[in-house]
């Protein structure tokens, strides 16, 4: 997938081509919006990998923290996509 990271709506550096599992990670991102994704939301191993590898382009990324109950009470991450950003092609890649 290549998309194009936006200040303003304006291009903020170069496109970026994002591949894989990563690929899948933004699109869930993108398409979470403001309330955002987790591995509980969207089961996937490696979730904070991908979220570390895709800060590492440039995207911003917010953590969020949350409690949860059950059977193996604990926390878990909530992944808030910040930056604004244009898919220029590969929407089905």
């Amino acid at each position: 997938m290549r998309v194009q990271i936006l200040n303003n709506g304006e291009p903020l550096g170069s496109p970026i081509t994002v591949l894989g599992r990563d690929a899948w990670a933004l699109r869930v991102l993108i398409e979470a919006g403001k309330r955002g994704f987790s591995s509980i939301d969207k089961p996937a191993p490696r979730t904070a990998h991908y979220i570390f590898k895709l800060r590492k382009f440039g995207f911003a990324i917010e953590t969020i923290t949350e409690m949860h109950g059950g059977a193996y009470p604990g926390h878990h991450a909530r992944y808030v996509l910040h930056s604004k950003v244009a898919i220029l092609e590969g929407q089905a890649a």
